[in-house]
């Protein structure tokens, strides 16, 4: 059993330094994103199986409060992210500036 024990933590944080690395490396916002909510997840994972081989019930909560973090949070920035897209009127996600036509409009005072 403890080899069963040593291959999941060792995956888990295995796992976890990937995405470590990838959210310092990331080379765009959303990179970060996608590696920060991959981190939350390894993270519950990895609460799950330490409450599961220590037969631990009272970690269920920490389980569901990390959970929702990582759901309220990558909600929260594609929201944000797209309606930066949406603004810029390009709609292909390069240009999340301001629209040409208000960048226009202010020469014109």
């Amino acid at each position: 059993m403890i080899v069963v024990e040593v291959a999941l933590y060792a995956l888990i944080g295995g796992g976890a330094l990937l995405a470590l690395v990838r959210l310092a490396r990331g080379p765009s916002l959303l990179d970060r994103v996608v590696a920060t909510d991959t981190l939350l997840v390894i993270i519950a994972a990895g609460l799950a199986v330490h409450a599961a081989l220590v037969r631990d019930p009272t970690l269920v909560p920490v389980l569901v409060v990390v959970s929702l973090l990582a759901f309220v949070g990558s909600v929260s920035v594609a929201r944000y992210v797209g309606g930066m897209m949406l603004r810029s009127g390009t709609g292909d996600g390069r240009d999340v500036g301001r629209p040409v036509a208000a960048e226009e409009g202010q020469g014109r005072s």
